[in-house]
């Protein structure tokens, strides 16, 4: 199945960690949106912990939720 092309990329900050590996990001707009992590960093046991800065890919169809595909190097 091909990867949808029409989504969201935006950077943000992760404010608060939730269980089952969701996250609650701020986005720089001031929105809070809730994010999980992709498959590729679960794989790699990337960890996520409030404060981090993310990027996340948000669907133009649901605003309010959006997967995390990278974590910045601190």
């Amino acid at each position: 199945m091909a990867k949808d092309s029409n989504l969201i990329v935006v950077p943000g900050e992760v404010v608060k960690v939730l269980p089952a590996t969701m996250y609650r990001v701020r986005l720089e707009n001031g929105h809070e949106v809730l994010g999980h992590i992709s498959g590729e960093m679960r794989r790699h046991f990337i960890k996520i912990t409030a404060g981090d800065k993310v990027t996340l890919e948000i669907s133009p169809t649901d605003l309010t939720k959006g997967r995390i595909t990278f974590r910045e190097k601190t």
